[in-house]
């Protein structure tokens, strides 16, 4: 008898189910508490849990998949380790676009002089020795490079020379564009490669948690993780690609929905710690994204399932907006809830928390708290980051003790964003307590944390709300009017009438008033046609209020809050590339190979020569990933331009697939 062991790690809760392989049903499933900075002891306890319920040998499990949304949760939330770019042969206008600016965060760049043309051809030798100069100004702080080259799809010579430098004089991982995306688009390919060095430290933390457990509980299973559409890939290319585990989980989640409900037309919404999650399933599969995925503010080259991804979740913070009416907004920002803080630090939290209610006027820092995640104070600060860091040398404390001027908030913000502490404040998840929908973790904490929150002030000077119970009913409303929207912009963007501003749709005056089904001299509806299968830890709680305002069916299947899990196991693993051939002159085709572009005078020719290199490739990379049975498809995209009534070439794009499901070992 063989078990697939599937584990998801979200921002809030590490996941585990076991699925019988012969019988194809889950014989367990638990949850725990994702830990941090050590992950390994909240994997360790939703894998242990999941097999002690389950009472199977270790060896009798046959196969491990993980997927994840830290990935996902860093970009939304502006985290990741600090890094360095290298460009070659760009304009520093360049930096500008794509969105490159904003995802550095100030963080170095190194321009140098060199790059290809669009035919491959070197446009300027590679300066080296300013690259060694750029290597001997860097700081230790930086983590990883990210390298991007003019037409490095063309010819990745410079990119592989530089990366080749750095891994010797830095041993530090780095990205080259190339190796992410083998499409054109300079300013984009070096975005996408600045994110996945950003991730790297992440990803590679979490697989070596995972692999370290299963070691030592004697699960010789390979571990296989999910990509970003849905696929299977080994842990090793997980490592090297992290930006491609970017909507792992989202992807893993909407197999999962799929595996659960049977259903092949339905919007799937995930809600988790951080974000909600919308795809469309359509005729039992997801929607690919065919311009790259987005992630919060990023579009990159990563091919993944079109899925909206939004800073909304369990976790998210809560915000009062201005005006004289009191109002909420959540997210995007997640913090740890005051309930889950103060079951880990009760002391701390209890006694703030009595102290702010027992003055008349509430303490400016509304009853947050900061929490370090590290396990000794790092180094490489800056003086104010340093100095509010050494406040929390001895362990948490309260917001208004570890911020003592206003010129060290930003200081905070910035190890918030490199994952070096998190604040703790009120989120959904202390309303749900304070509401009786849930009993995870301490809701007397939760409700004195509201009744404070409740005494914030309006721009008419009221108090937001009458006490702790009208507080959650307003949070919780709030929650639900956001998820209406993230499902609603999904739905106009989906739908088949091509209708003017999607995003923009929900927030409409004849939107709102279709869902208050408005019927006086003009009557007004509005409703979503295909249901919607509500997945996550907290959908049981909140997606109820959320079908009825849509007016449409609620699917809230059982083992829905570990849908990632089981979306982990069920997949198929596929390796593919990309390829191009473009005309080099008359008569003459120039095949773009990893080694650098092969010149041939016969265009079937460079098309068989570019096909048998992209076809051994993914072969490859399939059969070392355990596939047996492997599928291949190759899919050519020619560009032609008629003259004088002639077709003549100009560029053809192969893509070779390699797909099927991983071997399974048995005992």
């Amino acid at each position: 008898m063989a078990f697939l062991l599937g584990v998801d790690t979200g921002g809030t809760y590490t996941d585990a189910v076991l699925l019988d392989e012969t019988s194809d049903a889950i014989v367990a499933s638990a949850k725990a508490l994702t830990t941090r900075p050590d992950l390994a002891l909240g994997v360790a306890e939703a894998i242990d849990a999941a097999i002690k319920e389950a009472s199977v040998q270790p060896a009798d499990i046959a196969m491990v998949s993980l997927s994840t949304t830290l990935a996902t949760n860093a970009l939304v939330e502006g985290q990741g380790g600090r890094i360095a770019l290298v460009t070659i042969g760009f304009e520093e206008a360049a930096l500008g676009r794509a969105g490159l600016t904003d995802a550095l965060r100030g963080d170095p760049v190194i321009r140098l002089a060199g790059g290809h043309n669009h035919a491959g051809a070197e446009i300027a030798p590679l300066d080296v020795p300013a690259l060694r100069a750029g290597l001997d100004a860097l700081d230790e702080g930086v983590t990883a490079f990210a390298v991007a080259a003019s037409f490095a799809t063309r010819n990745a010579a410079h990119e592989t020379t530089v990366r080749d430098l750095i891994r010797d004089v830095k041993g530090k991982p780095v990205t080259c564009s190339h190796e992410l995306s083998s499409a054109l688009g300079g300013p984009k390919r070096a975005l996408t490669a600045v994110l996945n060095a950003r991730l790297i430290g992440m990803i590679d933390g979490l697989i070596t948690a995972c692999e370290t457990h299963l070691h030592k509980l004697g699960i010789t299973a390979r571990l296989m993780v999910v990509r970003g559409d849905g696929a299977l890939v080994s842990a090793e290319m997980a490592r090297e690609k992290p930006i491609e585990t970017i909507l792992s989980g989202p992807a893993a989640s909407i197999a999962g929905a799929s595996w659960l409900t049977g259903e092949t037309d339905a919007l799937v919404s995930d809600i988790g710690g951080t974000t909600t999650d919308v795809c469309l399933l359509r005729d039992g599969q997801p929607q690919i994204d065919p311009q790259g995925a987005r992630v919060g503010p990023f579009r990159t080259m990563v091919e993944a399932v079109a899925m909206r991804t939004t800073g909304l979740g369990g976790d998210s913070a809560v915000h009062v907006t201005d005006g004289l009416q009191a109002g909420l907004r959540l997210g995007p920002r997640r913090l740890m809830p005051i309930a889950l803080a103060a079951q880990q630090f009760p002391t701390l939290v209890h006694g703030a928390l009595d102290r702010a209610l027992a003055q008349d006027i509430p303490a400016a820092d509304g009853g947050q708290f900061v929490i370090p995640l590290w396990d000794q104070v790092p180094q490489a600060l800056d003086p104010r980051e340093a100095a509010v860091a050494s406040r929390l040398a001895n362990g948490p404390a309260r917001l208004g003790d570890a911020v003592q001027t206003r010129m060290e908030s930003p200081a905070l913000t910035r190890l918030v964003d490199r994952g070096l502490v998190i604040l703790a404040g009120v989120t959904p998840s202390d309303a749900s307590h304070v509401a009786g929908l849930v009993d995870a973790w301490d809701t007397e904490a939760a409700e004195k944390a509201l009744t404070l929150f409740a005494r914030r002030r309006s721009g008419s000077g009221q108090h937001i709300a009458a006490n702790a119970q009208a507080m959650a009913g307003m949070i919780i409303d709030q929650l639900t009017s956001q998820t209406v929207d993230c499902l609603l912009h999904a739905g106009f963007a989906e739908d088949a009438h091509d209708w003017d501003d999607p995003a923009g749709l929900p927030q409409h005056p004849l939107a709102k008033a279709g869902l208050d089904a408005h019927a006086d001299i003009v009557k007004v509806q509005l409703s979503l046609v295909v249901p919607v299968i509500g997945l996550g830890a907290s959908a049981q709680a909140y997606y109820g209020a959320v079908g009825t305002r849509l007016g449409t069916r609620m699917i809230l299947p059982t083992h829905g809050g570990v849908a990632n899990a089981i979306g982990a196991v069920v997949g198929q693993i596929q390796m593919q590339a990309t390829g191009t051939v473009t005309r080099a002159g008359a008569g003459t085709f120039a095949v773009h190979l990893p080694k650098g572009p092969q010149e041939f005078t016969d265009q079937a020719a460079a098309l068989s020569a570019l096909e048998a290199s992209l076809s051994d490739e993914v072969t490859r990379k399939a059969r070392d990933a355990g596939v047996e049975n492997i599928r291949l498809s190759i899919t050519r995209d020619l560009k032609e331009a008629e003259i004088e009534g002639q077709p003549m070439f100009i560029e053809a794009t192969l893509r070779a697939v390699a797909s099927g499901r991983p071997r399974i070992t048995s005992s």
